[in-house]
């Protein structure tokens, strides 16, 4: 890699991704570890170029995204593709955003009426392309981070193994090794990682209570793969809260989240939490200009 300067970190962009949860000061580049003191300069890290290098792609090139939507269940014929080249916290966004965007709601038919529903459960997907991220090995060449949308699945590829002496199993059982800690810190203090080593859990678990098979976890190659299968091999799941929501708004023409707290004896906090579970598994729609909004209504999707 290419000697580097205390300029070679982009500020504004940092500064920018953070300001939703707190001011970053210039100080905060050695805490955070994106910058180190060698030979009494102030340069930055691996990790700080990885996530905010200005010149991120002349190290490492391919420190990227690419987003594909194909028709069918091959590669065969494509309708839609994106390379996303931004920081890489950003970049997470805009992979998700391409996934959803695609997916909006699938149809399901039943006997008296129809039903619809997230392709994929946007907590799983957002589980896969966090991990893909945090987990890449960016000495690799000659392949980026590649989400492939099928009709049938949705496949995440992240460059690199498994770290020496890490299974399938035990990413299955909540045990993970990062491989950079700069970029897993910065992606916790951000909100995108929420506990270290449970995001295969809970892409699995919301795999699961939307009615799809377990998501397929694979080594292939020098890359490592998370397959998420759209076709539905059982009922979606909710528990008693989650049933008791339901309940209440089939029985009204929209509700509050203060409403529905109400209704289910739960506080506003708990229950926009269960709502915004319960949208990602196409069960409930919102009308509102965000999760806060005091005229927001949440409606029963059957």
């Amino acid at each position: 890699m290419p000697e580097l300067d205390s300029e070679a970190i982009d500020f504004g962009a940092a500064s920018e991704l953070y300001s939703e949860h707190r001011r970053l000061r210039r100080s905060d580049m050695e805490t955070l570890r994106l910058m180190t003191r060698h030979q009494g300069r102030r340069v930055p890290t691996i990790g700080g170029v990885l996530l905010f290098g200005v010149k991120r792609l002349d190290s490492f090139p391919d420190a990227w995204i690419q987003a594909g939507r194909f028709r069918g269940n091959d590669k065969a014929r494509i309708v839609d593709r994106v390379q996303i080249r931004s920081p890489l916290p950003r970049a997470i966004e805009e992979g998700i955003a391409f996934v959803t965007k695609h997916s909006l709601f699938g149809a399901e038919i039943g006997a008296v009426r129809r039903r619809d529903r997230w392709t994929h459960p946007i907590e799983a997907v957002r589980e896969a392309v966090v991990n893909a991220v945090a987990h890449a090995d960016y000495s690799q060449r000659g392949a980026p981070i590649r989400i492939s949308f099928f009709d049938d699945r949705l496949e995440v590829d992240s460059p690199g193994m498994l770290p020496a002496g890490l299974t399938v199993e035990d990413l299955r059982r909540g045990v993970s090794k990062l491989r950079n800690r700069v970029i897993g810190r910065v992606l916790h203090d951000l909100g995108l990682i929420e506990q270290w080593g449970s995001g295969i859990q809970r892409m699995t678990r919301a795999c699961v209570e939307a009615g799809l098979s377990e998501p397929l976890l694979e080594e292939l190659g020098t890359c490592f793969r998370v397959t998420i299968f759209s076709t539905r091999v059982g009922d979606t799941q909710v528990d008693e809260t989650e049933r008791a929501i339901l309940r209440a708004l089939a029985e009204s023409d929209g509700l509050s989240t203060k409403e529905i707290a109400t209704a289910v004896g739960r506080s506003a906090r708990s229950t926009r939490t269960r709502l915004i579970k319960l949208i990602e598994r196409g069960l409930v729609r919102a009308v509102g200009s965000g999760p806060r909004d005091p005229r927001r209504k949440y409606f029963l999707l059957e």
